[in-house]
C-alpha cells in the first residue's frame, strides 16, 4: 500500500539520473525512464518498503556549480512504517545525507576532479541499501557473475522477501534476516553460501550489521570487525562499510584500477605510491570517497582512447 511520500532539497549539485543509471552492486544502470526504484530492507531490518524516486525537471542545476533540484518520493509499504526512517535510508542510499557544495569545492581545488564533475554532473556515490544487503550481495557474487546473481538475487526477493509495484514495475526487497534464516536452500545458490548468509542475517539482528553503529566506530574498526563474518575478508568488509554506510572520506588506496586512472587523470608516469596518492588526494577532503568513486565512473567520459570505462562493482 501507499504510505505516504516526502521531499528532499540537495545541499549542492544532485543528479538522480546520474545515480539511476550509476549500475552498482545487484542494481543495473542503463535505460532512464525519469524514476528510480528502490525496495529494500528498513533500516532495523524488520520490514520492507519500495520507494518511487523522481527528481523536478525545473531549474535542474546539474552543473558542478549548481544547486539540483527537489527529489521527490513516493514510499509503499506495511501500515505502520516510519516515513522519517525510510527518508534517512535514501538520503543515506543517495547520498544526499552530505553537502554536495563541499564537493564543488574540492572540484575548484582541483582541476582534474572539476573536469569530471563537468562530465558527469551531479554524480554522487549511490549506496547499497544497508549494510546487511551489502553483505548478503557481496556473499551471493563472490566468485559468480554479477548479472547472474542479481537475477538470483531478485527470485530470491520474490520468494521470500516482499514484492513492490513501483511506477508500472515490479521490484522484489531482499528477505529480512529472519526471514533468510528460514531458507535452507535455494536455487543459484550453492549449498555452501547458506551457512554463511545465515551467519549475515543474525549479525544483522544482533546489531552488528547497523549503518549507525559501523559510523560510529569508523571505517578501520568497522572493517576489522566484519572480517570475524564467515566469507567476508578485506575486500568484501571494505565494500561493505565504505559502500553501505555512507563513510564519505575514506581514501581506496589499495584499488589498482583508481590508481590507474589516477596516473592517467594526472598525467603520471605510473600508478601512485599509496604516499603519492595521499598527498594527490588531499584538496578532495573531506569527501575523497566521492571523489574516487567519481574517477572509477567518469574518468572513460574524459579520457581519449578505450580502456577507461567505469568498473564500479
Amino acid at each position: 500500500m501507499e504510505l505516504g511520500s516526502f521531499t528532499i532539497t540537495p545541499d549542492g549539485p544532485f543528479s538522480l539520473a546520474e545515480a539511476a543509471t550509476f549500475g552498482f552492486g545487484q542494481r543495473t544502470g542503463g535505460a532512464w525512464d525519469g524514476v528510480m526504484r528502490l525496495a529494500f530492507c528498513l533500516d532495523g531490518y524488520t520490514e520492507q518498503v519500495g520507494a518511487e524516486v523522481r527528481q523536478d525537471q525545473t531549474g535542474t542545476g546539474q552543473a558542478s556549480t549548481g544547486q539540483a533540484s527537489t527529489v521527490r518520493c513516493t514510499v509503499h509499504g506495511p501500515p505502520g512504517a516510519d516515513l522519517g526512517r525510510v527518508r534517512r535510508q535514501v538520503e543515506r542510499v543517495l547520498s544526499l545525507d552530505h553537502d554536495g557544495r563541499e564537493f564543488s569545492r574540492a572540484g575548484e581545488r582541483d582541476p582534474v576532479i572539476g573536469r569530471l564533475q563537468a562530465a558527469a554532473p551531479g554524480l554522487r556515490p549511490p549506496l547499497f541499501y544497508s549494510p546487511y544487503e551489502a553483505a548478503v550481495w557481496c556473499l551471493l557474487s563472490a566468485r559468480r557473475p554479477a548479472r547472474q546473481m542479481m537475477q538470483v538475487r531478485e527470485r530470491l526477493g520474490r520468494a521470500h522477501g516482499a514484492l513492490f509495484e513501483l511506477a508500472g514495475e515490479q521490484l522484489a526487497a531482499l528477505p529480512t534476516p529472519d526471514q533468510l534464516l528460514g531458507v535452507d536452500s535455494f536455487p543459484g545458490i550453492p549449498a555452501d553460501r547458506m551457512p554463511r548468509l545465515h551467519g549475515v542475517a543474525q549479525a544483522a539482528l544482533d546489531g552488528r550489521l547497523d549503518a549507525d553503529r559501523l559510523l560510529g566506530e569508523g571505517p578501520e574498526r568497522a572493517m576489522a570487525g566484519l572480517q570475524a563474518l564467515n566469507g567476508i575478508g578485506p575486500f568484501y568488509s571494505a565494500l561493505i562499510v565504505i559502500r553501505g554506510t555512507g563513510f564519505a572520506d575514506v581514501l581506496p588506496v589499495g584499488e589498482p584500477r583508481v590508481l590507474d586512472l589516477a596516473a592517467r587523470l594526472y598525467q603520471l608516469d605510473a600508478p601512485p605510491s599509496e604516499a603519492e596518492f595521499r598527498a594527490l588526494a588531499q584538496p578532495w577532503k573531506p569527501l575523497r570517497t566521492w571523489a574516487a568513486v567519481l574517477i572509477r565512473a567518469a574518468a572513460g567520459r574524459v579520457l581519449d582512447g578505450a580502456g577507461a570505462s567505469a568498473d564500479v562493482r
